[in-house]
């Protein structure tokens, strides 16, 4: 959409006409991290068991499954 190499347009004319900041066309998504990778995967797998679980249960689940550790024993 914007062209760095125009020389009839600046970048930030260019980003005005579409409407949108300098700082959008610069920015660069860090992903996510591990961290999150992984919550977001515990998240998924849980919902496949139990779909009706809502925010509470599933962050209830979520919290009570970290205190028991990887094995599932207290």
């Amino acid at each position: 959409m914007i062209e760095p190499n125009n020389s009839i347009l600046s970048i930030g004319q260019q980003c005005r006409l579409l409407s949108i900041s300098r700082s959008s066309f610069y920015y660069k998504p860090k992903g996510e991290t591990e961290q999150n990778l992984s919550l977001m995967r515990r998240i998924d797998e849980q919902f496949l068991e139990t779909p009706f679980f809502g925010v509470r249960q599933m962050t209830w689940h979520l919290r009570s499954s970290r205190d028991r550790g990887p094995s599932g024993a207290a």
